[in-house]
This record gives structure tokens, sequence and C-alpha cells, in this order.
């Protein structure tokens, strides 16, 4: 160790100097970590760890904003309360920062969250333009400008699971397939310690196209079996954006057309309103009725679930997510096609994207799959019974990670260029989702250059997100979480398509 201080650099990095700990560990320079810490305080001109790790915070732009920021909105759930104008939050955040989230829309999410922000920060980890740490349940990442006045550039709020307790799932396993990017390692980790999950695949694929999947926890605590990349798991409604593909190939072929009556094309079951276009079953703005329930333990006939008539009881041109309108489309693509929905989709999608490993289960699959778990009351996870959606259309499709992502990556080069972009167009605003549009089968965030789909059932859910770039192959990017508990996990599927870094 140096007899001499070290001046800091301007930007100081905590995290670096942890690691810089740990390595001087590892090389035998101390016995104990703590050891390793003092040393590098001290080496700094500090007579501490603490001392040096609060001489970073307070040297940190970030943690000056996310404070400003946490006094403003405190008081957002009062009635006395006044909302900063578009000028106090420019000085604040940055240009590209409110074209993603514009002032009405900002305002609108973070007074959502005006309780948990009267809290006191915790687990603190601030650098000069970076800020990782707690609110309440929430987790809160904040990185600045490089330069004054030092906006923010980012702010992320997640929800954070507190109460798991179940010592099964203490320092899980990770198994990977392909070469999968440090920075997505670092968000799987950190993400199922931060949710709290019994399992986690987090997929996508490199510049060149190549997949890579990691894996990490269990499959199943009872068995006490690994999750692997290669299990299978429920896409739930992400399967939907397989129906819709299946769809536009039908009409790429002149089989369908996008704005004809759906009842035109249907045979074995009808809409009761004879006017709803197949292009409003694809983005939810038929007013078709939902269906429930959704989940069994086998596939029966459809029209044992929706009836012979399907009702139409919603507004025609207004988003209302479903399940019905892509109920319908699924029995239009077996009356079009002449075969079951299952043989055209796996013909028409599954097949020439090389999905080997996704199929639609007419009964729950026995092996080779995730077990669902939810936690209980004591913070202890149980094995929540498997079961399949009953509307194969809407959310039937098993899969693995790595054929999800072989999809997002490819579903655009079955179509030609001009009905992949109508695919991506904003047909109508989503009131579910701030800034959202949809698209045909699509969810769309165009600010944030985003399309996507999550799914979810009873001890599952997952997220899978594209930014198309080019309407070709190999012209975008996609990411895909899953995992074996139901939880919202859309947050882990935003740092990986828009890294604070």
């Amino acid at each position: 160790m140096s007899d001499q201080s070290r001046a800091l650099p301007d930007r100081p990095s905590l995290r670096y100097l942890k690691l810089e700990a740990k390595r001087r560990l590892s090389a035998g320079e101390f016995a104990m970590l703590h050891q390793a810490q003092l040393a590098i305080a001290r080496e700094h001109g500090l007579p501490s760890w603490t001392a040096l790790k609060e001489h970073i915070e307070a040297a940190s732009h970030a943690l000056m904003q996310v404070r400003w920021f946490m006094s403003r909105f405190a008081a957002a759930d009062t009635p006395e309360w006044t909302p900063p104008d578009e000028e106090e939050l420019r000085r604040h955040f940055d240009d590209h920062y409110l074209s993603l989230l514009p002032p009405d829309t900002l305002i609108q999410v973070f007074s959502s969250v005006a309780q948990q922000l009267r809290e006191d920060l915790a687990d603190v980890r601030a650098e000069p333009l970076r800020l990782h740490a707690r609110i309440a349940d929430l987790r809160v990442e904040a990185a600045t400008e490089a330069d004054p006045p030092y906006r923010l550039r980012t702010l992320r709020l997640y929800p954070l699971e507190t109460k798991v307790k179940d010592p099964r799932v203490a320092a899980p396993a990770t198994r990977t397939f392909g070469a999968v990017p440090e920075e997505a390692a670092a968000v799987a980790a950190e993400s199922f310690a931060e949710l709290g999950l019994v399992g986690l695949i987090v997929a996508g694929a490199t510049g060149d196209g190549s997949v890579w999947v990691t894996a990490q926890g269990w499959a199943s605590l009872d068995q006490d079996e690994a999750l692997l990349p290669e299990h299978r798991f429920p896409a739930s409604s992400i399967t939907k954006l397989i129906t819709a593909v299946a769809v536009l190939r039908l009409v790429a072929d002149g089989r369908v057309r996008l704005d004809e009556p759906a009842n035109a094309y249907l045979r074995t079951i009808r809409l009761a309103d004879d006017a709803v276009t197949v292009r409003e079953l694809l983005s939810h703005t038929g007013g078709v009725d939902n269906l429930a329930p959704m989940f069994d333990d086998h596939v029966p006939d459809l029209v044992s679930v929706t009836g012979p008539v399907v009702a139409c009881g919603g507004p025609r041109g207004t988003f209302a997510y479903g399940h019905g309108g892509y109920a319908l489309l699924g029995q239009l693509i077996a009356d079009v096609t002449a075969s079951s929905y299952e043989e055209a989709v796996s013909r028409m999608v599954l097949q020439p994207l090389g999905m080997s490993d996704s199929w639609f289960p007419r009964s729950v699959p026995a092996t080779g799959v995730a077990i669902g778990h939810r936690l209980t009351d004591e913070g202890l996870f149980e094995r929540v019974p498997t079961q399949i959606s009953v509307v194969p259309a809407a959310g039937g499709l098993w899969t693995t990670a790595a054929d999800l992502v072989r999809f997002g990556l490819g579903w655009s080069s079955l179509l030609p260029d001009a009905l992949a972009r109508e695919a991506l167009r904003p047909q109508a605003e989503r009131g579910d989702s701030p800034g959202g549009q949809t698209g045909l089968g699509w969810g769309l965030v165009l600010p944030k250059d985003v399309a996507g789909h999550p799914g979810a059932g009873s001890g599952y859910s997952a997220s899978l997100i594209i930014r198309p770039g080019l309407v070709s192959p190999g012209g975008g990017q996609t990411w895909l979480v899953v995992t074996n508990r139901q939880v919202v996990v859309e947050a882990i599927n935003e740092r990986l398509a828009l890294p604070i870094a």
C-alpha cells in the first residue's frame, strides 16, 4: 500500500473502487475485504471506506437531481400540489428524456408514486453522473448529462419484491447459451434479486443475429431442478404476435383483406357485428367481448369457449385489449386454410423461422418445462398448478427463449416490407399505457422506438420487445425476459433495450 495520498478522479466511481478492492483481495494483498477497502480509502486521503463513500455521494449530480425530483413530486397526491411546468422540467430533464416521456405523461407517471417519494433514499450507490438507490418499495436508477447543468437524461423507478424468505432461492446458479453480453448478465443478476424470483431467463441477439440466452435460478424448487436455456415455458399472450403474423401472411397471399369484415372469412364461429374488420381484430379495436376463464388443463373445441356467435359490446375504433378478437382470428386462419390453427401457424410461421422447440400443446406438458410458482404470505415459494390457454391463438404457444428471439428477429422476413411496416404503424392510442399505441398485434412506444408484447399466466410472466430498425431480416434488435413467477418484468426489458450507460 502506498503511503502517499492519491487524488480521486473528477468523476470517481464507487463501483470501480469496490472492484479494485476485490481485485487486490484476490491478489493476496489483504486477508479481508474491509482491509482492502480501508487501504483504498486512506490512499485517497480519507479515514474510512464510509467516508470515501460519503465523499463520492456528496459530489453526485445524479443524487442532487433525484433529491430535487423527490421533493418536487412527494406531495403530488395532495390537493394543494402544483405540478411543475415545462420550463421547470426542462431545467432538470434533458430534451431527449422529455421526448421519450413528454411533460404531461411524466407528471402523470411520477405523480402515481408520490407516497413512496416521501420515504428516504436507502441502499444508495452514487457516482457523479449515476445513481442506484431504493425508495420504499421502488428501485431508482438515474443518470445525468456529462456537463453542466447536469440534467437528468435517465430516471427509472421499478417495483421491488421485498418479502422473499425462501432459503432455496439463495445463490442461484447461472447457465448460458451463446455469447451473453456483460450488461445483460448484470441486469439479469440484479433483477433476480430485486424482484424475488425462482427462475429468470433473459435472451437476445448479438449484432450478427446470433442468439444468446442466460438462465438463472430453478425450473422447479420442489424437484431442485436448475433452470436451463432450453427449458420451455408458456408464451401466453405473446402468442398473439404469432397469430397476427399468420393473418398478415394470408393478407400477403391475397387470401384475406385487412379492411374486409372478418365475418367474410369466418365459417364456424361468427361475430355479432358484421362490420368488424380483420384490421380491427388485429388492433383490439373491434369492440369484441373478452373471454373468461382462459386457462384449463386441456384445450376444448373453440365453439364451447366462445359460443357460435361472439358478442361485440364495446365501441369500435377504441383500443380495448382482450382475447376474444384473437380467438376469432385463430378460427379465421383455420377456416381460410382448411386446416387446424396449430397446423397452419406452424407451417406459416414456426417452421420458416426455425422455431423447432415451439408447439401448441392440447394438454398440460409433462416434461422439459419450467414450473410456475407463487409467493405465499410467509415469503415462501409454492408450485402453481400448470395450466394451458383454452384459446391457442390468444395464448397457447409453449416455446423456448431462443425460439422467441428468432421470432423477434425474423418475423418481418415472412412479409412484404410494406405489410411489415403496416404492422408497426399506429392504429389506435392505448389507454392502458402512457404514450403507448397499438399496431397490428404489436404494442408500440414510438418515442422509444420499441415494439413488443407481454405475456402472463398463472405462475409465469414474459415480455418480448424489439427495436424494429429497418423492417428486414437482421435490421432490428430483440430482447426477451421470462420468469416462472407472475410479476411485472417489462422493466427488465427496458433496462436491456434502453441502458443508462
